[in-house]
């Protein structure tokens, strides 16, 4: 009967004649974050990351839950950090991405660092597994990302700081900014060539504010 028992188990440890490589036991930690107006759904947060931990037979190692603004250092997460560091997670679990990073920058930082630790991350809402081939896959994207988003914040500062050296930015001045000294040089008897030239406008910027808007 014993015999039976292990014929049988051996049988159910093979999957077309390769033996099952038994599954890793993943040390979780969970972070959650809401915002001061928010707080109510921190429960809500913790409760979906739980039940997730379970049905993956994963051990919830590390809780981690902080209150504050979107701008606001996430202090809290550096204590999930740390304890990756020390190997004393396998994967870290968040309700949502943005709850996790303050830009797509910070988000792809830390989950750099993460696998640079051998420590996997899974957000439950975009369905984001980065302890799958697929879910490394799409963290590729995520760089793309990070990258506009540094060109769009280099291409600010660089606008900001002509500005403050004075440098006028934008689309030049139209002719109708210059209506009224239009208007002023040719009932002064100024041609509408010399007009167009001092002003450094069109000629037919120039006819089209004389003549006025067609009615």
């Amino acid at each position: 009967m014993a015999a039976k028992r292990a014929s049988a188990k051996a049988k159910s440890d093979n999957v077309f004649g390769q033996r099952r490589k038994p599954s890793k036991m993943f040390r979780a930690g969970l972070y959650a974050r809401v915002s001061t107006n928010d707080q109510q759904t921190l429960p809500m947060q913790s409760r979906a990351m739980r039940d997730y931990a379970a049905r993956r037979g994963w051990t919830i190692t590390v809780q981690v839950r902080e209150v504050g603004s979107a701008a606001a250092k996430r202090e809290a997460r550096e204590k999930l950090i740390e304890a990756a560091q020390r190997r004393e997670i396998d994967v870290v679990l968040v309700w949502r991405l943005d709850r996790w990073g303050r830009s797509v920058t910070d988000l792809l930082a830390t989950l750099q660092e993460l696998e640079h630790l051998g420590v996997g991350f899974v957000s439950l809402t975009e369905a984001l597994d980065l302890t799958t081939p697929a879910g490394r896959a799409m963290a590729g994207l995520l760089a793309i990302f990070a990258e506009f988003e540094r060109e769009i914040l280099r291409e600010r500062a660089g606008l900001a700081h002509a500005r403050q050296n004075g440098k006028r930015l934008g689309r030049p001045a139209t002719a109708v900014a210059h209506a009224a000294e239009i208007g002023k040089l040719y009932r002064a008897g100024i041609s509408k060539s010399e007009i167009a030239r001092r002003l450094q406008i069109g000629r037919t910027s120039v006819r089209r504010v004389l003549v006025g808007p067609k009615r």
